[in-house]
């Protein structure tokens, strides 16, 4: 049996349990979580758009789902958390996938074309800087030296100008455009300003080619989620950051107990109120926030964690969130 294979068994065997106890106090699943209702008949199809970071975690839902649902389509694109805002405000998306929360200049473009997002969490994910794996001086850089390098105008181009000691070699940058919610979300923790950057770097909205351009060029620093790079240990070697307390590597195990700081984020699904009034909406982002917790359980189980569960407290909010635009 293949390793996708296995994958969707479990899966739909953690997603049959939930629905065989519906109606019970909780689950091995999701202890004290509102049960998973049966959803009968459904077909329709569903648009997501958005955050490259929670693309892999949404792809695989619609995936299950449908395995599950088949008269139910539900596509899943990756134009970044800015560039998949602007289609949903625009009514050509159902939802969208965001690692960060949404703008005020977004929020009003939705509601002037009468567009009501609901914020989700779905998971935490520890923003990951990485090097070529040859790379042996840089384990770690601080805050500050971050700065230096992406701050706008910077004249960093040489690694010997990041520290003392580090080698005479050019520095090749690659990072998320401006469309990306995780370029967003650099900017401001490191930079202290959202979109404050130098523009002089490699760019790309998806990540597999920031991986590629890193993996092939002995003198880079990259920096995207932590699932591409669970996903690559192979080709890129993640470095720890040092926010004052010490270096501290991403892991699931730093990112969950917030001690990788600055750049442990929480990751969001805005589907519209409007989308989630049709059954097959609500019924795949009940799927969604009723599953996201075991299945990143086994990739834990199995070595393979890209994304952190989120706090029980946390994921009883987004469940009570859900549920009450659903309700209305």
């Amino acid at each position: 049996m293949t390793q996708k294979s296995t994958k969707r068994v479990a899966i739909a065997t953690a997603s049959l349990l939930a629905l065989s106890v519906a109606g019970g106090a909780g689950t091995a699943l999701a202890q004290d979580a509102t049960p998973l209702p049966a959803f009968g008949e459904i077909a329709g199809e569903i648009r997501i758009d958005g955050s490259s970071t929670v693309f892999p975690l949404s792809e695989a839902m619609a995936e299950e789902f449908q395995y599950a649902y088949p008269n139910v389509l539900v596509t899943v694109a990756e134009s970044g958390t800015g560039g998949g805002f602007e289609k949903f405000c625009r009514g050509e998306t159902d939802a969208n996938d965001a690692s960060r929360h949404i703008k005020e200049e977004e929020l009003a473009a939705c509601t002037a074309a009468g567009i009501e997002p609901v914020e989700l969490a779905v998971a935490y994910d520890g923003l990951s800087v990485v090097v070529h794996p040859s790379n042996t001086w840089a384990e770690c850089l601080t805050v500050a030296e971050l700065n230096a390098i992406w701050a706008p105008g910077s004249t960093v181009t040489n690694w010997s100008q990041v520290r003392e000691g580090f080698p005479d070699a050019p520095l090749s940058l690659f990072g998320p455009g401006a469309d990306s919610g995780t370029f967003d979300y650099f900017t401001e923790q490191i930079n202290g300003e959202t979109d404050a950057s130098r523009s002089d770097f490699t760019q790309s909205e998806d990540d597999n080619v920031l991986v590629t351009g890193v993996a092939g060029d002995p003198n880079a620093l990259g920096y995207f989620g932590f699932a591409y790079y669970a996903a690559n240990t192979d080709k890129v070697k993640a470095i720890g950051i040092d926010n004052g307390a010490g270096c501290v590597a991403p892991s699931f195990e730093t990112i969950a107990d917030g001690t990788y700081a600055p750049l442990a984020r929480p990751l969001f699904v805005y589907p519209s109120k409007a989308a989630l009034a049709r059954p097959e909406v609500a019924a795949f982002f009940q799927f969604y926030l009723y599953t996201t917790p075991s299945i990143l359980g086994l990739d834990a189980a199995a070595g393979q964690i890209a994304y952190v569960p989120l706090p029980a407290d946390q994921a009883a909010a987004a469940q009570a969130a859900l549920d009450a635009a659903i309700a209305q």
